[in-house]
């Protein structure tokens, strides 16, 4: 930092100066002690010019280094150098403890705390500890409630910046973060990091107990919960735990019976905003999954997983008793019941029991007397079926 701006009053003397910060020195003995550096004197004069400059910078005004690529203005070339490193993906500076890179020093240094085991700052409440005095006072807005930054449209409050930045953009629309391959746009730049993976088909995040891959973090935290049997997520209505979030969030409404994602084109109503999306296909007509191979469209991401399980042989699923393999889970839920006898489909009418829904719809008929299907249908399916099972005259005769 300059100097311009009035006598320092310093303690022991650091690398850089910023009010108000706490910095970490060490003694010859290897100690670490804390250093406050206090900046006082400065007048309302000199924050007023410190104020404009920071405007004739973002204005333009006395700036006379310009970016080529977006046109943003600098006063110092050091500056504009700096800035041209978010264009080229530049990071010259890297950590060389686990070599991750950055594009600006103090970011480097920033990283470097984590690495240290010592944690400076520690929460009183709940005894969490922290190396960066900005991420304890995020966290102690959590147990105080504050929520220093407001929207000034809707009057939403947030306890950090960046998630008050994030949250007007909903009111703007804007989606300045593109993806290069298919034009679709985001508001966080994160989002479109997870986008691109379905793009390369990166799959980072693995689980270490059965090596499934995932293309999002919280994919993975989801999915290991199906290992460990954590359910974090109970409705106070009925007890029923989950273990997704969502899953719970869906769960709730049927408690109250709401429904507030309804078809502009039929007026039909869904728990969820993903359903009102795939009914809405049905509508359009659209296909957003294709097969590769056959190149058969689906309305629905799972129909289309299911399907490339034919092409692929895959078969995820197995019996825990006979080994048997499915690619769907609900065909191996039904053949466990072969193994453990269970018959959860039982006639109203006589009480016989089935092991699948339509052995019970077909048994059904034999009371009602409905007979769905023509006898002429009926015998050319099972001759296609089995063709040596009946003979030729007796399917003439009845033709």
């Amino acid at each position: 930092m300059g100097t311009d701006s009035g006598p320092l009053e310093i303690k022991e003397e650091p690398e850089e100066l910023e009010p108000q910060q706490v910095k970490e020195d060490y003694d010859q003995s290897g100690l670490q002690h804390m250093v406050k550096i206090e900046i006082k004197d400065i007048n309302q004069e000199e924050n007023q010019d410190v104020l404009k400059q920071e405007t004739d910078t973002l204005m333009g005004g006395d700036s006379p280094f310009s970016c080529i690529t977006c046109g943003k203005c600098f006063r110092h070339k050091h500056d504009l150098n700096r800035h041209m490193t978010t264009h080229t993906g530049e990071k010259p500076f890297s950590c060389i403890t686990c070599g991750k890179s950055f594009i600006q020093k103090r970011s480097l240094n920033s990283h470097m705390i984590t690495h240290r085991s010592e944690k400076l700052f520690s929460c009183i409440i709940c005894g969490k500890g922290f190396n960066k005095k900005s991420n304890f006072t995020c966290h102690m807005r959590i147990h105080t409630g504050e929520k220093p930054f407001l929207c000034l449209t809707c009057g939403k409050g947030f306890n950090q910046k960046r998630f008050l930045s994030t949250h007007i953009t909903t009111h703007t629309g804007e989606k300045p973060f593109s993806c290069l391959m298919c034009g679709k746009g985001f508001m966080q730049k994160h989002s479109l990091n997870s986008h691109m993976r379905n793009h390369t088909g990166e799959k980072p995040f693995s689980c270490l107990t059965c090596g499934k891959s995932f293309i999002q973090k919280r994919s993975l935290t989801s999915h290991v919960r199906y290992h460990t049997g954590e359910k974090s997520f109970s409705c106070g209505t009925c007890g029923k735990s989950f273990n997704k979030k969502s899953t719970f969030t869906s769960h709730m409404i049927t408690h109250t019976g709401e429904k507030p994602f309804s078809c502009f084109t039929c007026g039909k109503s869904f728990i969820q905003k993903r359903s009102l999306t795939r009914h809405t296909r049905t509508h359009t007509g659209e296909k957003p999954f294709s097969c590769i191979i056959c190149g058969k469209g689906f309305y629905k991401k799972y129909s289309f997983t299911y399907h490339m399980r034919i092409h692929t042989g895959e078969k995820p699923f197995s019996c825990k008793t006979c080994g048997k393999g499915f690619n769907q889970k609900r065909f191996l839920n039904t053949h466990m019941l072969a193994h453990t006898g269970e018959k959860p489909f039982s006639c109203l009418t006589c009480g016989k029991s089935f092991i699948q829904k339509r052995s019970l719809t077909s048994h059904m008929r034999t009371h009602t007397g409905e007979k769905p299907f023509s006898q002429k249908a009926l015998l050319l399916l099972m001759l296609l079926l089995n063709s040596k099972t009946f003979k030729f005259s007796y399917i003439c005769a009845n033709l």
